[in-house]
């Protein structure tokens, strides 16, 4: 079976592939490389000794969407990563991601509406919670104002999705909102490559932890948690790949009940950024260079998954702990600095 991987070259993309090459796809990428590198290929190999058909234009130029599914009309899902993902640029430059994030996914939604069936997996997100009023978040949780155009796309993204599925019955669709994944394949051989200063807690303790960075920046300790500090979910990113090929296999199996659904990926278990700190100290065996500042606007103070729907419904949990996940991420760190 043919599955697109859309943004297939970059983090979660790649190790996304490697589970799907591992159970028998047959894997098709396109990437624009704007955030990712063709070298990731390799690394793909290296685990699956499969070669990924890849594909290189960005998602934008409609004539070569449709151009795409014309040549591979035997594409039977799509798993749908390729998107603009830096909160702080998408303040900045709204449009780029409108354009980006919203006017990509309509154009492969216009495609696979033209087939006769068609399964698509989105690439979604927990900022769609905002500051959720409960802990535990569940899938029920009120979809709250963004906080930003970013988090606007995937609730936007969203909503586009199952408009789409309520008039179009053939398509069948899935949305994986995602907590904080992070680490790398524990082969070493792909991981998370940030372009520039690192959006995301992990890859700058880990660039501190190398002395790539002088220090990491904790944004306030005074929140009303057991030490100050924000709590986010941090799951591996080898875990969360495994979820897209549950959820695939799901919609290829035609176990769903709806033609559209949504499922939070998580660990279910929150992890401040201390004891994220604490966790790398752990298994570096260093002490991590860091210090106490503002907080930063925009930043909720919890946000962990309830994943007993994913649990029950894909057959799936997350397995690796805080810090075996971490370890990757150190393991990985030190190799492409060596």
């Amino acid at each position: 079976m043919k599955i697109l991987v859309t943004g297939g070259l970059g983090f979660i993309g790649s190790h996304t592939v490697v589970e799907l090459q591992n159970k028998g796809f047959e894997v098709v990428i396109v990437d624009n490389l704007s955030n990712a590198s063709e070298k990731v290929i390799d690394g793909i190999i290296a685990i699956t000794g499969k070669k990924p058909l890849f594909e290189n234009f960005d998602l934008r130029d409609k004539p070569k969407v449709e151009d795409f599914f014309s040549r591979h009309n035997d594409i039977e899902g799509v798993i749908h990563f390729a998107a603009s993902k830096a909160v702080g640029e998408s303040v900045e430059k709204p449009l780029l991601y409108y354009e980006n994030n919203l006017g990509v996914l309509t154009y492969i939604l216009q495609e696979l509406s033209k087939k006769g069936s068609a399964n698509f997996i989105f690439s979604s997100s927990c900022t769609v919670y905002g500051q959720a009023d409960k802990m535990p978040i569940t899938e029920d949780a009120p979809v709250k104002s963004a906080e930003s155009p970013y988090g606007n796309t995937k609730q936007v993204g969203e909503e586009i999705i199952q408009d789409t599925c309520k008039v179009t019955p053939h398509i069948s669709a899935i949305a994986l909102r995602y907590f904080n994944p992070f680490g790398a394949h524990p082969s070493v051989e792909i991981g998370e490559l940030p372009s520039g200063v690192p959006q995301n807690l992990v890859p700058f303790i880990t660039q501190t932890g190398i002395g790539l960075r002088e220090q990491l920046s904790v944004f306030g300790d005074d929140y009303p948690t057991a030490d100050g500090t924000c709590i986010r979910d941090y799951i591996h990113v080898v875990d969360l790949a495994k979820a897209h090929v549950a959820a695939l296999q799901r919609l290829v199996n035609d176990e769903n009940e709806e033609n559209y659904e949504v499922f939070n990926l998580g660990t279910g278990t929150g992890s401040s950024v201390l004891e994220v700190i604490k966790s790398f100290e752990r298994v570096s065996g260093k002490k991590l260079n860091y210090k106490i500042v503002r907080r930063r606007a925009g930043d909720v103070i919890e946000a962990y998954a309830d994943t007993t729907k994913a649990n029950a419904v894909l057959g799936w949990r997350a397995e690796s702990t805080l810090d075996e996940a971490m370890k990757s991420a150190w393991d990985w760190e030190q190799k492409i600095r060596s």
